[in-house]
C-alpha cells in the first residue's frame, strides 16, 4: 500500500481545520473567519511537508513507491498551499468571541511586512516549481530559497494576532510540522552533500549521435550499490554542470562498480553535458533512488518505452540474474533522426535474452503496435499482462487508453514520473 498524494493531502487538511476546532468557540465554526484560520493552518502545514519531502530521505520512498512520486507530491503539496493561502488572506482571520494573542511579538510594521512577505514567498516556491520554461540552473539556485522563504511562513503565524497558543492542538501540530520542515531544508540545504550515500566517478567513455550520449563511468573508490531500474543524481565537477541532475541508470552492477547513463539533450543542462561530456571528468554519483523494478511474478511482459524512457529497459536486459525474458515484448518507439548512441545496441541485447523487440517511429497510434498488444492480452489474459512503461505523458495516456480498450485492469501498469519539476 503506497501513500498517494491525494490522501496526504487530504490528511493534511482535516487534520489542520481539526486541531482548529478545538482552539475556538463552537458558535464561530461556520464562519469566514474560521475557514481563514483553517485554511492558514492547512497551508503551513502542506508547505511544511513539502519541505520534509524534498529532503530525499530514503525512508520515505518505499512509503510512496519511489524518489519519483515523492518528488510529484512535493510539487502538489505546494501548489495546494498556495491555494488554501489565498483563502486564509481573502478572508479575515479573527473574530470578537476569540481571544487572541501573539506567540512571538514582533513590531507592528514588521508583521504586516511577514504577513505580505509570506504569500509572495509562497506564490513564488510554487511559479518556480510549475514553470519548466525556466533554464535548470535558474531554477536549482531559485528553488534553494523555499528553506528560508518557509522561514518567512513560520514567522508570520508565530508573529499575528490568533486563538493558537503554542501548547494547544492547532500549535502544537504547526510546531511538530514546522520543526521537522526546518530540519528537513537544513539538511538538504547545508548537510546532503556530506551524509547521503555518494562516491566519485570518472568518466571512462562517450558515446554520442550528436543529440544524445551513452556515459560509462567508473568508480575512483568505492562503489555504489544499485539494482537495475533506479536512478542515480550526477554532479560532475565542471563548470556550469555541478548541480546534481537526476538521470536513469542505464546499465546492471558489474564486479568494476561501473555505472552508466543515456542522457538527451531535452534541456539547458542536459544540452551542455551532452555537448561537454568528456573521458576524464570526475563527478559524484549520487544513489541510489526509485523503485521502478522489474516484476518477478510469471507474468506476460510488455515493456514500452518512448525516446530516453528506453533507458531503464536497458539495465533490466543486462541483469545476469534477471527472471526469464522468453514473455517479454518491448515496444520500442523513437523519433527518426534520434536513434541511440552507437554504443547502444538494443537489437543485439533484445536478442541475447530472447526478447521480442518492436521498434516503433510512428508514434503509439500505429496499427502494429495496436495490434500486437491486444494480441499479447488475448493470448495471457487481460489479469495476467504486467506492463511496463517509461516515456512521455502523451505515451502514457495512448498506453492507458489501449488498457481500457482491451480490459487490462489499472493495477497491471507501472510507470515512472518523467518530469521532476
Amino acid at each position: 500500500m503506497r501513500l498517494g498524494t491525494g490522501p496526504l493531502v487530504a490528511c493534511l487538511v482535516l487534520v489542520s481545520f481539526a486541531s482548529m476546532l478545538v482552539a475556538i468557540p463552537a458558535g464561530t465554526w461556520w464562519s469566514t473567519a474560521a475557514l481563514s484560520l483553517g485554511s492558514g493552518i492547512a497551508a503551513v502545514s502542506l508547505m511544511a511537508m513539502a519541505a520534509v519531502l524534498g529532503a530525499r530521505w530514503k525512508w520515505l520512498e518505499p512509503v510512496f513507491g519511489g524518489l519519483d512520486r515523492i518528488y510529484e507530491t512535493h510539487k502538489w503539496l505546494g501548489v495546494w498551499a498556495l491555494v488554501f493561502a489565498l483563502v486564509h488572506f481573502v478572508f479575515k482571520a479573527g473574530n470578537a468571541e476569540w481571544q487572541t494573542a501573539a506567540i512571538v511579538t514582533l513590531p507592528g510594521p514588521a508583521t504586516r511586512l511577514v504577513r505580505q512577505l509570506s504569500l509572495v514567498a509562497l506564490g513564488l516556491i510554487v511559479l518556480l516549481a510549475l514553470n519548466r520554461n525556466i533554464p535548470y540552473r535558474v531554477w536549482r539556485w531559485w528553488h534553494k530559497l523555499s528553506g528560508p522563504l518557509f522561514l518567512v511562513v513560520v514567522a508570520h503565524w508565530l508573529s499575528f494576532k490568533s486563538p493558537i497558543a503554542l501548547p494547544s492542538a492547532p500549535g502544537l501540530w504547526l510546531a511538530v510540522l514546522s520543526a521537522l520542515a526546518v530540519v528537513a531544508a537544513t539538511y538538504k540545504l547545508l548537510l546532503y552533500p556530506m551524509l547521503s550515500q555518494h562516491a566519485e566517478y570518472r568518466l571512462q567513455s562517450v558515446s554520442g549521435n550528436g543529440g544524445a550520449v551513452h556515459l560509462q563511468l567508473a568508480p575512483v573508490g568505492r562503489k555504489i550499490p544499485f539494482v537495475p531500474g533506479q536512478f542515480a543524481f550526477l554532479s560532475f565537477r565542471r563548470e556550469g554542470l555541478r548541480e546534481p541532475h537526476p538521470f536513469t541508470i542505464a546499465s546492471a552492477a558489474t564486479d568494476d562498480g561501473s555505472i552508466a547513463f543515456m542522457v538527451r539533450a531535452l534541456g539547458d543542462y542536459t544540452a551542455r553535458l551532452v555537448k561537454e561530456a568528456a573521458p576524464g571528468m570526475t563527478a559524484e554519483v549520487y544513489a541510489p533512488f526509485g523503485r521502478f523494478q522489474r516484476a518477478r511474478d510469471g507474468r506476460a511482459e510488455i515493456w514500452i518505452a518512448g525516446g530516453v524512457g528506453v533507458t531503464p529497459f536497458l539495465a533490466w536486459l543486462q541483469e545476469a540474474d534477471g527472471a526469464p525474458f522468453d514473455r517479454v515484448t518491448f515496444f520500442h518507439f523513437f523519433t527518426p533522426g534520434r536513434e541511440l548512441p552507437e554504443a547502444v545496441d538494443l537489437q543485439a541485447l533484445a536478442g541475447q535474452r530472447g526478447v521480442e523487440l518492436v521498434e516503433i517511429s510512428t508514434g503509439p497510434g500505429a496499427s502494429g503496435f495496436r495490434s500486437r498488444f491486444a494480441a499479447i492480452v488475448a493470448e495471457a489474459g487481460p489479469a495476467r499482462v504486467r506492463i511496463s512503461s517509461c516515456g512521455p505523458k502523451g505515451l502514457l495516456r495512448q498506453v492507458r487508453s489501449l488498457m481500457r480498450e482491451t480490459g487490462v485492469p489499472d493495477d497491471c501498469l507501472r510507470h515512472e514520473l518523467f518530469e521532476f519539476r
